[in-house]
């Protein structure tokens, strides 16, 4: 058979048909190929002037003026691989500077003497071209506190030059293989084109290494680095908020292109980190324990797992693996001895941790007898050191969840006066000492030492209109509703109060919050009912609560009520507030409102409750006196809608809840995407500070226009839904969406038709 005839089976491989015989008189028309697509620039659309409108200011800003010198220079982007000398790939964090450093260290001349800016992963970056295209190198490191421990005889073995002799194995060094091979060349002009509106690749590229720079610098001062903002290890940044967690002070550095030119944009920063010092104060402060012998050890494995300390006398490091199974004076481990058996093999002789270190290496313990160890080796090989010789390394980051509590500190003492904070922010660049960086230096980078002074304007505030026809110009960005009446207000009919064991009294709330709202000009029926919580269930979960609640409020109310008005135990970030909302607006179909009452109820505290009651159920409390005349730039001249969008992602110790997408005040900084419309620059800021003035929870300004406020707050509610998920309703059957190897996320309820169509989440 010849290869190219079918063998009857059909097979892909079979000839195709001859073309069927052209028509005399058609002419066949060649065809063409589609052209490709241009690929649309993502980048926000230049602006089309600037305003004139208001008070004309001179305000200086946290930016630095940055000169670069080099335009005609290029970065050389090289892929960086490391790995030991066995082949396993390095993915330890902070290894790969010590090595990089160390290669710089050791071939310089074989580099042409370039200096690097590496991003500690697997990019690096020159001015100008290496030698070659690729290079493989051998880096030696020296490494006093290598992982690999042979159990508690070599713990505390002291690294002085004296105690040297006693150690039982000499210090270890650790190979590495590092390959540099060519990835991509960056023309530094492309931050020039950058700042004459030509955005591209390049340019954010070129940015994009100058902030390596940066972070580079500052790793080599020993700061700890979260993405551009940068900590120091000074006790003088620190303050507690409580558990054992401190607020750690630093600043946020990287380029910015503006209409200025390029400029380097500094701020204050705080993260959270882990108290440093001793391990056992930090576990009394976590836990509020009143002493060493009261912890909980379960939840001391759990928050100590993986955090580095350092061993006393030693001073050597080791990174927690968990704790012994028995106390310190029970727990045996085999000592080996200098005696050898018949075999030729150390004789070994059980011992408890207690006693090794006590006797053996005459270590006096005050406590930690009596106490757990910390292990700090391998599930088949520990390593145990008594607790009280362990002290915690600083700059470790806290990424649990924080309180309530510690929220709330955490705001109050990292708030700062601005000349307070320009002080803070010029230290910060003077002690990261730019101009001496080799790499920015190469670049030919210099920045200036002084704030950028830049032309402000200062708007009018809109005027406002409230119940009756008044109307009233704001101060200060602030106002009241002393003696005034809401825009329009609504009755609340058909309800009830829900008490989850708050203690207060009950009817006069109602009675005062009745008097309040109809100075308003809100009038309340009597309540239905009023709800207490059964002391029984009080021990349930939050989510069983609210179900006993609910069947409490079911038996004995004939129709579903209208709203209820629920009073929480706890101020703030209530267990019970996730689950009793999405009761009532993903269940029920009921406008709720939360409260947590203090002892002493003001009328200023009951204007706010009404503020947020009535935009819930329908009502209007303010609003700006231009929006029913057609003096608001353009969207008051025909129908407009305006939608704010936000993302609510889960919090730092709560990954497994989806990032859910729908508030002195701060400015925000607009990007224009499109403008369809062709707003004039100063229609667009006056619309957008008129928004900032229809927030109807509040009664000041916001920084943040309100229909943006609006979306973030119904994204945050629905994720309060998710906190207190059982976990078998996140698997995948129900909805939920997984990566391989990844948390489950649940589905997110549905809201009914009703509670959808309100204001719920103000």
């Amino acid at each position: 058979m010849d290869p190219l005839e079918s063998d009857g089976n059909g097979a892909a491989g079979d000839p195709l048909p001859p073309p069927p015989l052209l028509p005399p008189n058609v002419v066949p028309i060649k065809a063409e190929s589609e052209p490709a697509k241009k690929k649309t620039a993502r980048v926000p659309m230049s602006r089309r002037g600037l305003g004139s409108k208001g008070q004309k200011v001179s305000v200086l800003t946290n930016h630095f003026k940055v000169n670069v010198g080099n335009v005609d220079g290029h970065f050389y982007h090289y892929s960086v691989s490391l790995s030991y000398e066995d082949g396993r790939p390095v993915d330890g964090k902070g290894v790969g500077r010590k090595v990089i450093d160390r290669l710089h260290e050791t071939y310089s001349s074989e580099l042409a003497g370039k200096d690097f800016a590496y991003d500690g992963e697997k990019s690096l970056f020159t001015v100008g071209p290496l030698p070659d295209n690729k290079h493989e190198f051998t880096v030696v490191l020296d490494d006093v506190t290598s992982n690999r421990n042979n159990g508690n005889a070599n713990v505390h073995d002291s690294p002085n030059e004296n105690d040297r002799k006693r150690l039982r194995r000499p210090y270890q060094s650790k190979t590495f293989l590092v390959a540099i091979s060519f990835a991509a060349k960056i023309p530094m002009q492309a931050i020039q084109n950058a700042l004459c509106g030509q955005e591209s690749e390049n340019s954010q590229e070129a940015l994009r290494v100058l902030d390596i720079i940066l972070r580079q610098n500052a790793a080599k001062q020993g700061c700890l680095l979260v993405r551009q903002s940068f900590f120091q290890n000074d006790p003088a940044n620190f303050v507690p908020i409580g558990g054992g967690v401190l607020g750690c002070r630093g600043f946020h550095s990287s380029f910015r292109t503006s209409q200025g030119g390029l400029s380097l944009n500094i701020d204050v920063s705080t993260t959270i980190i882990i108290q440093p010092g001793p391990l056992v104060d930090f576990l009394i402060s976590n836990q509020n324990a009143r002493d060493p012998f009261s912890l909980d050890w379960s939840k001391a494995k759990r928050v100590l797992k993986n955090l580095r300390i350092k061993v006393n006398p030693s001073n050597q490091e080791y990174k927690i693996t968990g704790l012994s199974e028995q106390i310190c004076r029970e727990q045996m481990f085999l000592l080996k001895q200098k005696s050898k058996n018949s075999d030729g093999e150390a004789e070994t002789l059980e011992v408890t941790v207690y006693d090794y270190f006590v006797n053996h290496r005459n270590i006096q313990l005050q406590y930690s007898g009596d106490l757990p160890c910390i292990n700090v080796g391998k599930p088949k090989r520990p390593t145990y050191i008594p607790i009280e010789l362990c002290e915690l390394v600083s700059l470790q980051r806290y990424t649990k969840a924080l309180s309530t509590f510690q929220r709330a500190s955490l705001v109050e003492k990292s708030r700062q006066k601005p000349q307070e904070r320009m002080s803070a922010l010029s230290n910060a660049l003077r002690n990261s000492n730019y101009g001496a960086d080799p790499m920015l230096r190469s670049c030919g980078v210099s920045i200036s030492s002084n704030f950028t002074q830049v032309e402000g304007r200062v708007l009018p505030a809109p005027k406002l209109k409230m119940g009756n026809g008044e109307e009233l110009f704001p101060r200060n960005g602030r106002w009241n509703f002393n003696n005034k009446k809401f825009m329009e207000p609504i009755k609340i009919e058909q309800w009830a109060v829900v008490n989850f064991s708050a203690r207060c009294d009950v009817r006069r709330l109602v009675q005062d919050l009745t008097r309040c709202a109809d100075m308003k000009g809100i009038r309340i029926d009597p309540p239905f009912d009023v709800f207490e919580e059964n002391n029984q269930n009080r021990r349930l979960s939050p989510v069983l609560r609210v179900e006993k609640m609910f069947d409490d409020i079911q038996s004995k109310l004939p129709d579903a009520p209208k709203f209820l008005l629920c009073l929480l135990p706890d101020r703030k970030n209530s267990d019970l507030y996730g689950p009793w909302k999405r009761k009532n607006l993903a269940e029920f179909d009921i406008v709720t409102q939360c409260m947590a009452p203090t002892p002493r109820i003001n009328d200023q505290y009951l204007t706010n409750l009404l503020l947020k009651i009535n935009a819930k159920l329908g009502g209007l409390n303010s609003m700006l006196a231009i929006e029913r005349t057609p003096a608001l730039p353009v969207v008051s001249k025909l129908p407009t809608i305006i939608l704010g969008m936000d993302v609510s992602h889960g919090s730092p110790g709560h990954s497994d809840l989806p990032s859910i997408a729908a508030g002195t005040t701060r400015p925000t900084h607009y990007h224009v995407l499109l403008d369809q419309i062709g707003f004039s620059p100063d229609d667009l800021q006056e619309l957008v500070h008129s928004l900032s003035y229809v927030y109807q929870r509040s009664t000041t300004a916001i920084s943040v226009v309100a229909p943006i406020c609006y979306a973030h707050l119904a994204a945050a509610q629905l994720g309060t839904f998710m906190k207190f998920e059982d976990a078998s309703e996140t698997s995948s059957s129900h909805g939920g969406v997984t990566a391989p190897g990844a948390v489950p996320v649940p589905q997110l309820p549905r809201l009914e038709k009703k509670v959808r169509n309100s204001m719920f989440f103000c």
